[in-house]
């Protein structure tokens, strides 16, 4: 149940004032894992890695998450909350405890070696604001408080909806955090990274540091959501059924003039923004290798629309350990594509970090996003800090 990931340390506690000892954690939309990472910053610079792991969640956990996503598809706007919602928080909070604790105890870190947390939610729901609506909505489930009482470690949070409430798409909010990983590779300016997430995401890390980042399009989400349907398997795994299948290009092409590839960003989508009813009727080989092809495309796209050529696109998340996948932008884009851990990144845990910089800049008061990066009309800061109970 339990993996591990980078190498273990142990120290003193650091001052919260200057640089600070964060866990961060992060559950994706693909409902495999917690992600944990443990990062020392101050809240601008990486300062330093502590250990990452991963729990993978509990079947009974994923069965409540899932069944929150479909109340949440089905929730009409100024309607009450869904009942399930809570029921899903403490579940949510109670998978993210256990992990917490087996991670600690085998790292040998104590909570009193740490200075905060910084916790995603599980998402299951994000509408951004579009042509009908000035202001959308974003779910990240999580119950907070508990997970703060049960770990005695104040916990930032709830990092979307302020931005969302200020008319930000509220994502991606990860770039801040690419942008400190740039800076700490020293890399040649400027450069893209790309999260192949449930949904893909890229960050233009700009020669003057500036960042602009969006949402490419959708990358894992549909094809796991295809293969889970026919199979009950999780996902492609090692890129295998797409490279058995065929690329249908007229599905593909009517996927491709979706109105938000024609839309400039900042923007951002939800898992669930397209259909699999195109490739309803394609064979199991044929739909995966058109729904990879897909993503590969939206990436192109994507990186198109920058203001700058990237100098080279650097790959994270699950999707860059998918070698069709991977070929496939490859075979797109005009410049060199490396994997994260061919700069010394963790590729699975960049996500979990991004939110313990998050929670360091939270509790420091400095911006989360950007007008480049969510659309919002300033910088500005998001998140909320719990402190443990006593």
């Amino acid at each position: 149940m339990f993996g591990h990931r980078g190498a273990s340390y142990r120290g003193g506690r650091m001052a919260v004032k200057a640089a600070m000892r964060v866990l961060g954690f992060m559950t994706g939309t693909s409902l495999d894992a917690v992600d944990m990472a443990v990062l020392e910053t101050d809240g601008e610079a990486i300062l330093g890695f502590g250990p990452a792991g991963e729990r993978k969640l509990d079947p009974s956990a994923r069965s409540v998450i899932e069944a929150a996503t479909r109340a949440a598809l089905a929730w009409p706007w100024g309607a009450p909350r869904p009942a399930i919602f809570t029921e899903a928080e403490q579940v949510i909070a109670e998978q993210h405890l256990i992990a917490a604790r087996e991670f600690l105890a085998q790292e040998r870190i104590a909570p009193t070696d740490l200075d905060l947390v910084g916790v995603h939610g599980q998402t299951i729901l994000h509408e951004p604001p579009n042509a009908t609506r000035q202001v959308g909505r974003t779910v990240q489930l999580i119950d907070a408080q508990r997970l703060a009482d049960g770990l005695g470690l104040p916990v930032a949070f709830d990092f979307r909806t302020a931005d969302v409430a200020a008319g930000g798409q509220g994502a991606p909010l990860a770039p801040v955090y690419h942008g400190a990983l740039a800076r700490w590779s020293e890399l040649h300016l400027p450069a893209a990274v790309l999260n192949l997430g449930g949904v893909g995401n890229v960050t233009l890390v700009r020669a003057d540091g500036g960042l602009e980042a969006y949402d490419t399009g959708p990358a894992n989400g549909m094809i796991d959501l295809f293969v889970q349907a026919r199979t009950g398997a999780r996902c492609d795994l090692d890129g295998a059924l797409a490279r058995a299948g065929q690329v249908k290009e007229d599905v593909l092409a009517a996927y491709l003039a979706h109105d938000y590839f024609a839309a400039r960003g900042p923007k951002s989508l939800d898992r669930y923004d397209f259909s699999l009813d195109p490739v309803a009727d394609l064979t199991l080989e044929d739909g995966v290798a058109t729904l990879t092809a897909f993503a590969a495309e939206a990436v192109a796209l994507g990186l198109s629309g920058l203001s700058k050529a990237a100098g080279e696109l650097i790959l994270t998340g699950g999707g860059r350990l998918n070698p069709v996948l991977r070929e496939a932008i490859a075979g797109l884009v005009d410049c060199p594509v490396r994997s994260a851990e061919d700069l010394g990144w963790r590729g699975d845990s960049i996500e979990a970090e991004a939110f313990a910089f998050l929670a360091a800049r939270t509790a420091k008061g400095l911006p989360i996003s950007y007008p480049g990066t969510t659309g919002v009309p300033s910088p500005m800061g998001g998140g909320r800090i719990l402190r443990p109970r006593s």
